[in-house]
């Protein structure tokens, strides 16, 4: 048994005690499989781990240019390998890695490229990006449900989303010297670092990018120190018509925004950075060395991008990890990418802290310092990050103080102390590994744990799952430490109306694998996958990682994590992952940075991530339940499964929140064993963030079953089941308990008078 002899008093909180230390805090730290005592070692027996097809990848690759762009008969080049051949730019030719993917209401796939143009380099990325990288690539990806009918790639218009095509209005840091070589600038209006987004019609917002340029730089020689400015800009791609159309500006330049669709299907974006590696801003100096705190939300029946109150301001990591609760409220599950203004932010410690913003009242709480059954609202703190910004602290302490000396009984600093001691109560190592693994964690991904109604039909609480990524040092010179851990956690919010009754959390088994940068993906047997990734930093110190090519399972009844099957290709850096209609996972990217910020060396000859250039293929995951014979064999809805649109063509239903909804079986199915129903929303992910992300449950009791039909409602909350598309699963019960889903069918649900959909004077 490991032991620790002595706590120091710089670890955190100070428990000042010596405390055992088990297998738990190890497996935390290094992985349940490198610990040799571990208890919680987890392998999947053969024949349950699943199976990854081959990779398979797009065959062709095409000229890059503002005309070959906009041609819809652009001639294919084909190309056996990621890139062929130099281009009329000068540049070479490549197939784009799906650094970005979203699953289309129709089942098709819309994906573009991270880092476009690294392969170009002559030196390294630090002097050359900023004249080498071009604008990302698109591309829609039709994978047949026939399995003997081709993959199809087809190149959306304008490839690039066609924005800022007569160039952007960068933020220089010294105006008017000459000093940036902005007019050599290829990359104007890059889709790399937007988020994206499923709006309430099923197209796809973007918002955000980036504009890449030299800062200093010289216009004779092309060369400089790189620039990456986050954009204003929006962009809509249209699924129907497989074009993009440009949006109205936000009032922000954003690198790194969250974006996520609030309970009236207006889009809410916080954080992001407006110059990344020099974030200095002699006009607005407040602004300087930090993420923009500035909140906005969208109106798309306007198509108007609001600032919002100056108490929605808040200091945010890049990609915050968002998630919409059930009471409408947006919560902060203190996540982020840890890759920052010069490494840091100098108010990076507030990430630290779980919060909720109310769209209402346009105001953020403080609920706890993530990870510790702690919450500030008991104490008079939910208005403690407001204070600590130097922009909201007047009128936050006012607010703060009027609260305070209102409330009854008053809060005191002995409820603080009363609070804090339940830090060091209970079990000595769990403890521990609460201290250990909490924070805000780095790189990894947040999933919503399934929704579930109350005995009232309501749906007031959810869970959040974290694991991997690497831990806060917001001490030192990051936000995230260099080398991932296994840690997990789950953190669970309860609310009542506008309130939030409670905040827990809980330590689960470890990883079994240290994981940086892993892809999260929720299945339709309530249980969580995770994909790709690295043992450290690809950030920090890119290409000298050990990629995680092993997969792995979150059991949500035993809370452990098993190793399943091994991927066949290494993806750590913008890598991606998500459910498809059939369940099983869709699983591509890998666009890193060049290795050690220098040329394009491959050193995957050693075991390490192979940062040579992008990587296009995909493969697939098959989870064990897929080819279970008892999977229940979901036909569609009662009616069909699609509606006529016009010309020919057919679109999914659509069902409105409320509305009774009727499955169809196939004959033979038992349907004594339907367990329940779910609804779970199409993925729309870059960077381990899906903010929509959710699987709303529908339980036995809200079933009828009547001959091979099943009738549900869709709830009514709003919040709970936001605009846009989902999928529908079927699961039943098996005899060990197991939930055995079936394939899903899709529909495009509704709150009707037309909430949230672009009207024609929305776009310009």
């Amino acid at each position: 048994m490991f032991k620790l002899n002595k706590l120091s008093a710089v670890i955190a909180i100070g428990l000042g005690t010596a405390l055992p230390v088990q297998a738990g805090l190890l497996d935390d730290l290094i992985g349940a499989k490198f610990n040799p005592v571990s208890t919680s070692k987890g392998v999947a027996p053969e024949g349950q781990k699943g199976t990854f097809t081959a990779p398979f990848e797009e065959p062709f690759v095409y000229e890059r240019s503002g005309d070959n762009d906009n041609n819809a008969d652009a001639t294919p080049i084909p190309a056996p390998e990621k890139c062929m051949g130099i281009g009329e730019n000068g540049k070479l030719r490549c197939k784009p890695a799906a650094g970005t993917i979203s699953l289309l209401p129709n089942g098709d796939f819309l994906y573009f490229n991270a880092l476009e143009g690294t392969e170009d380099f002559e030196f390294s990325i630090l002097v050359d990006f900023g004249q080498k990288a071009i604008n990302d690539q698109t591309r829609r990806m039709i994978i047949p449900k026939d399995s003997n009918k081709a993959t199809n790639w087809i190149r959306p218009l304008e490839v690039d989303s066609g924005a800022n095509p007569d160039g952007y209005a960068i933020t220089e840091l010294l105006p008017g010297l000459g000093l940036t070589n902005k007019e050599t600038n290829s990359a104007d209006g890059a889709l790399f670092c937007a988020d994206v987004a499923m709006l309430a019609d099923g197209s796809i917002m973007a918002v955000g990018g980036t504009a890449y340029y030299s800062e200093p730089g010289s216009n004779l020689i092309g060369y400089g120190l790189t620039e990456l400015e986050g954009l204003k800009t929006s962009r809509v791609y249209n699924p129907n018509t497989n074009r993009w159309m440009q949006g109205n500006d936000m009032n922000f330049g954003r690198w790194y925004p969250a974006l996520i669709t609030l309970p009236d299907s207006k889009m809410f974006v916080a954080s992001g950075v407006t110059k990344l590696l020099k974030p200095v801003y002699p006009q607005a100096p407040e602004q300087s060395g930090r993420n923009v705190v500035q909140t906005e939300t969208f109106d798309p029946a306007t198509g108007k991008w609001t600032v919002n109150a100056q108490t929605a301001q808040r200091s945010l990591p890049l990609y915050p990890r968002l998630h919409l609760l059930p009471n409408g409220h947006v919560y902060y599950n203190a996540g982020g990418q840890a890759f920052n203004p010069f490494g840091q932010s100098y108010d990076q410690p507030l990430w630290n802290i779980s919060a909720t913003y109310n769209p209402a009242t346009q105001t953020w709480s403080d609920l706890a310092y993530a990870g510790f059954p702690l919450k500030f609202s008991d104490a008079g703190l939910e208005s403690l990050t407001q204070i600590l910004n130097p922009l909201t602290a007047p009128n936050a302490a006012m607010s703060a103080l009027t609260k305070t000396l209102m409330s009854a009984p008053m809060k005191s600093p002995q409820a603080l102390q009363k609070l804090l001691s339940t830090v060091t109560t209970g079990n000595p190592e769990q403890t521990l590994q609460k201290v250990v693994g909490a924070g805000m964690r780095g790189s990894t991904f947040s999933i919503m744990m399934p929704l579930r109604p109350n005995a009232q039909g309501q749906y007031k609480e959810a869970s959040f799952l974290t694991a991997g990524g690497v831990l806060p040092l917001v001490g030192l010179t990051s936000p995230g430490g260099y080398v991932a851990v296994a840690s997990s956690r789950i953190d669970t919010v309860k609310t009542d109306g506008d309130n939030i009754v409670d905040y827990q959390s809980e330590v689960t088994g470890s990883l079994n694998e240290t994981r940086w940068y892993g892809s999260g993906v929720l299945m339709p047997d309530d249980s969580v996958m995770v994909f790709s990734g690295g043992d450290r930093d690809g950030v920090a110190a890119p290409g000298v990682e050990f990629p995680r090519k092993t997969a792995e399972r979150f059991d949500p009844v035993t809370k452990k994590w098993t190793q399943m099957a091994v991927a066949n290709k290494p993806r750590t850096y913008h890598n991606t992952a998500l459910l498809m209609q059939d369940g099983r996972v869709l699983v591509g990217g890998h666009a890193p940075i060049s290795t050690l910020y220098l040329k394009n060396i491959n050193l995957a000859a050693f075991g390490l991530s192979p940062n040579d250039g992008r990587d296009p293929s995909f493969e697939i995951y098959t989870p064990p339940y897929v080819n279970n014979p008892n999977r229940p064999n979901l036909i569609g809805f009662a009616g069909g499964n699609s509606t006529p649109a016009g010309n020919g063509k057919t679109m999914l239903r659509e069902f409105r929140k409320g509305q009774q909804v009727t499955l169809e079986m196939a004959p033979g199915t038992d349907m004594s064993k339907i367990d329940s129903v779910t609804l779970v929303r199409h993925t729309v992910t870059t960077h381990l963030t899906d903010a929509d992300q959710r699987t709303v449950v529908i339980p036995k009791n809200q079933l009828t079953v009547t001959g091979q039909s099943v009738r549900f409602t869709i709830p009514d909350q709003a919040a709970v089941v936001p605009q846009g598309a989902y999928m529908t699963f079927v699961r039943t019960k098996q005899a060990d308990g197991s939930l055995l889903p079936s394939k899903s069918v899709s529909f495009m649900l509704k709150h009707g008078n037309g909430q949230g959909v672009m009207t024609a004077n929305a776009r310009r």
